[in-house]
Parts: C-alpha cells; sequence; structure tokens
C-alpha cells in the first residue's frame, strides 16, 4: 500500500452519507466531501443536477456554496459522494468519463439497500484507484 492508499472518515458523517442514499433511491444521491489532505471532517449535501437513477452532477449553485463554506471554515472541498442506487459501489464507464477533478469520490452501493456498500476511491490521471476506507469517532 502506497502511504496515501486511505481515506479517514468520522463513523457519523459515514452514516449520513448513507442515510442521504436512502432517501435518494431509486435516484442518485450526491454531495462534496470537506475536509484536509486524507481526512473528510464533513460532507455536505448536494442537488442532483440530472435528478436521475443512473447519473448525477453537482448542482452549480450548490457547489459555489459549499466551496464558499469550506474556505470560510478553513477547510477545502477533498472529494465527492454518490449513490449507485441498485448497483456494487464500483465506479461505472460512466463515472470515468464525467468526472471532473481528481480527487476523493466516495460511492454508496445500494444493491442490497439493508446492507449498503460504501467504497473509496481517487483519480489520478484518468483512472480509479481504490482506497482503504478508516472509519473514525
Amino acid at each position: 500500500m502506497e502511504p496515501d492508499d486511505w481515506l479517514s472518515i468520522p463513523a457519523d458523517v459515514h452514516e449520513a452519507i448513507v442515510s442521504h442514499a436512502r432517501e435518494e433511491a431509486p435516484r442518485e444521491c450526491c454531495g462534496l466531501l470537506l475536509g484536509a489532505g486524507r481526512q473528510v471532517v464533513r460532507a455536505v449535501r448536494t442537488r442532483n443536477a440530472l435528478d436521475s437513477t443512473t447519473r448525477f452532477l453537482v448542482d452549480a449553485a450548490d457547489h459555489f456554496a459549499v466551496l464558499r463554506e469550506a474556505r470560510a471554515s478553513g477547510l477545502s472541498i477533498i472529494g465527492a459522494y454518490h449513490s449507485h442506487p441498485t448497483s456494487p459501489p464500483v465506479p461505472s464507464g460512466r463515472d470515468l468519463e464525467e468526472a471532473a477533478y481528481d480527487f476523493v469520490y466516495l460511492i454508496v452501493g445500494l444493491a442490497s439497500p439493508a446492507a449498503p456498500d460504501v467504497r473509496a476511491f481517487d483519480l489520478k490521471e484518468r483512472n480509479f484507484r481504490p482506497l482503504r476506507l478508516v472509519l473514525s469517532s
């Protein structure tokens, strides 16, 4: 493992993301991850501008509002999250085509809604690389 092959996220933030995915199903949910380096501090829900069951696009107004919030709190947008309401949390070809930033992507798979599967990836040089997800208190 490389030194940066992990992503730390507080357990309550992890649970909030899973709750968001469940609430939005069967549509894909999306949001932004605030933090520093490989440590998520907060997740901020955003609207899916596509209102789709198979695609997401963070609403532009929400994106700018979160960017202002991050700057005001001394944090950065270090990634995004979205859900796959009926499939595993593996980046799809479309996810790769539409990925706009080289940062962290968290995907919530709801193929089994009672046992959601959450996985993290980073995008570097147009390739997704799995990250070890570390829950913190």
